[in-house]
């Protein structure tokens, strides 16, 4: 006889850690993934300590048969979008479940109740908690590891997840380059029309760390306001990503794009870390774990564009495809030998056709899903 199941809420000041192991039990066993450093994910669940906690009310469930989790889910209220939009949106995310589509069902309805019961007209996920985090479903291009910041799953995902009645809303695309050196009537076209339009393009400069930051800051804020999904990063969020990834920062691959002296662009690319902690098995730091990562982190051949974004009226002005450019004639002077460009939406053909210009081709999806909530009724809306 099967045991019950049982959905329970983590009660705030509760240990997080029964959340955080289900990941390993359910995707040990690929040899594509990449166990999460535990150290980063605790303190992004950490209600007191990550920033997006200040503008969002969130809640931690896990699913249990027989007293053995089976499955987890986030369900959050983004203050903050949902005030820039104008909607009443609630989130899930953090889903982790084993191949069983009961559990999957009861996770994602206990979210949605929990968004009900706070006013949400609609579910959409996974986030992580944002598109400013990680976020989406794996559904092609299992064949590979993710790169840093990027999830992978298990295959089944996405029939458990469509089963409940969650649809697509959203794919995100990573683009792969497996040659850093484009052909040469490319790179002659991208310098020519970037000094057509007076544009130059730097690299970051550490020494003054914090106006950098600033900088891509404001650009950011004002280049994605139009992109699907997208919520303004508060200083608090974007100081704290800065310091994160400060460590790993190259400023010969994190770059500005300047006109008349006028900041309007900017690229981040870091080194992909996850060819190092896949040799962390346990996702911990400590006692060994930082020694075994420095000693790999030698070895990591591949980078990773983590964001880019240009002003408004200059998206059409080739200067995405200069950033690529000089983004990977740096990084392949630095012995790096390919780069995954991600997450792309789907409909941001501008970027698109800039990557597949430098012979970039998409080799993993990401999948975000919705469905619309009825109040105090389990069943969505037809």
């Amino acid at each position: 006889m099967t045991a019950p199941l049982r959905v329970r809420e983590i009660a705030p000041g509760e240990s997080l850690r029964p959340f955080i192991d289900l990941v390993w039990k359910v995707n040990a066993r690929d040899p594509n993934w990449v166990p999460p450093l535990r150290i980063s994910l605790k303190t992004l669940l950490d209600r007191n300590k990550h920033p997006f906690h200040r503008h969002a009310d969130v809640a931690y469930f896990l699913a249990e048969r027989g007293g053995e989790p089976v499955g987890r889910i986030s369900a959050h209220v983004n203050h903050l979008y949902n005030e820039y939009h104008g909607e009443k949106t609630g989130f899930f995310g953090f889903f982790e479940c084993v191949d069983d589509a009961e559990v999957a069902g009861a996770l994602v309805e206990t979210a949605a109740e929990w968004l009900r019961a706070r006013g949400q007209e609609r579910m959409r996920g996974p986030m992580n908690f944002s598109t400013n985090e990680e976020m989406g479903v794996l559904v092609d291009g299992f064949d590979t590891p993710p790169n840093i910041m990027m999830t992978h799953n298990p295959p089944y995902y996405d029939r458990l997840l469509t089963a409940t009645g969650l649809a697509k809303r959203m794919d995100a695309l990573a683009y792969w380059i497996g040659n850093p050196h484009p052909p040469k009537r490319l790179e002659e076209g991208v310098e020519r029309l970037a000094r057509r339009h007076g544009a130059t393009i730097r690299p970051a400069d550490l020494k003054r760390f914090r106006d950098e930051v600033s900088i891509v800051r404001d650009i950011y804020n004002a280049a994605w306001q139009r992109n699907w999904g997208f919520v303004p990063m508060t200083d608090a969020e974007f100081e704290f990503m800065a310091k994160e990834l400060r460590p790993v920062v190259d400023p010969d691959l994190c770059l500005i794009a300047e006109v008349a002296g006028r900041p309007v662009g900017f690229a981040i690319t870091i080194p992909d870390l996850n060819q190092a902690l896949k040799h962390l098995p346990d996702g911990r730091l400590f006692p060994f774990g930082l020694f075994r990562l420095l000693w790999e982190r030698r070895k990591i051949t591949n980078l990773r564009v983590v964001t880019l974004g240009l002003i408004p009226g200059y998206q059409y002005q080739g200067l995405g495809a200069a950033f690529y450019l000089r983004t990977f004639q740096a990084g392949a002077l630095k012995g790096y030998k390919t780069a995954e460009a991600s997450w792309i939406l789907e409909d941001n053909w501008e970027m698109r056709r800039a990557l597949e210009k430098m012979g970039a081709y998409v080799y993993k999806t990401y999948r975000i899903y919705d469905k619309p909530l009825e109040a105090g009724n389990g069943s969505p809306k037809s």
